[in-house]
């Protein structure tokens, strides 16, 4: 072979050695990558790493926002407690209704009073008399057990701030022992004594036995 042939094959060779460094340059991958920017298409794709990374941090914004709310909402409703005058104030008792019944017996009848307390503080009706001539006067129960029906004696009974107490002939009432002489239609003198307010001065309607 000549040195001219040896020397064409050798200039082959080396062309084709510098192919791949051609694709490899400026116009290959790289160039590739340009072209799809300058045509708009989509850029590159955020690792999953990020994606995770962002959802964990929804999650905790979620987490600590939830108990802000709702303190806010519990804000909002001791405001509106506080703005109605109740909250801090004390027990305010007040009578609704009050009734004694016409003695079928004239050893005791019961007397019913219905009290609601306006104030924002609880309390309790721990006492119950009367200025007029009779005997004891007592809170008391009706308890019913094995079909036989029994008169508790009760200490206080509870007032709750906001409730009310309710009295009926079948349950709560006042006992009131040698009552004193009385008509349909008259009113008979009570105190009622609680807890932590002042006594409240009432007078009951006699009213018939039922009523």
């Amino acid at each position: 072979m000549s040195e001219e042939s040896v020397s064409y094959q050798s200039d082959i060779d080396h062309g084709a050695d510098a192919a791949p460094a051609v694709a490899n340059g400026p116009s290959g991958a790289a160039g590739k990558t340009g072209a799809a920017d300058l045509t708009g298409g989509p850029g590159p794709r955020p690792p999953r790493r990020g994606l995770a990374a962002i959802a964990a941090r929804r999650g905790a914004f979620a987490a600590v926002l939830a108990p802000v709310l709702a303190c806010a909402v519990t804000l909002g409703a001791l405001t509106a407690w506080t703005a109605s005058g109740a909250a801090g104030s004390p027990a305010e008792p007040t009578l609704v209704d009050a009734r004694i019944m016409l003695p079928s017996n004239p050893d005791a009848t019961a007397a019913l009073f219905n009290l609601t307390n306006e104030g924002g503080a609880d309390d309790a009706l721990v006492r119950v008399s009367t200025p007029a001539k009779a005997g004891r006067v007592m809170l008391s129960r009706s308890v019913h057990e094995n079909g036989v029906g029994t008169m508790q004696m009760v200490s206080s009974v509870e007032l709750p701030a906001g409730g009310s107490l309710e009295m009926s002939a079948t349950g709560l009432d006042v006992m009131v022992e040698d009552p004193p002489p009385m008509r349909l239609g008259e009113r008979v003198p009570f105190v009622l004594h609680f807890r932590d307010s002042p006594p409240l001065r009432v007078n009951a309607l006699v009213v018939r036995p039922g009523s």
